[in-house]
């Protein structure tokens, strides 16, 4: 199995319905550590970065 067989199924995976549901799990989780870390005072910035990653990464 090659690199170009792995990039293919993390790709199908994201795409699927579990694939969202589980990349914006780890987007908001990772989103509130960010937040908690920086005491809210990046909020605006955070959610920013996780919209982007969320659309790179996501199908909604």
């Amino acid at each position: 199995m090659g690199i170009d067989d792995l990039k293919g199924k993390a790709s199908d995976a994201l795409d699927s319905d579990k694939g969202e549901k589980a990349s914006d799990a780890a987007l908001d989780k990772g989103g509130d550590a960010a937040s908690k870390a920086t005491g809210g005072k990046h909020d605006d910035a955070i959610d920013k970065g996780t919209q982007q990653a969320d659309s790179k990464l996501g199908r909604e």
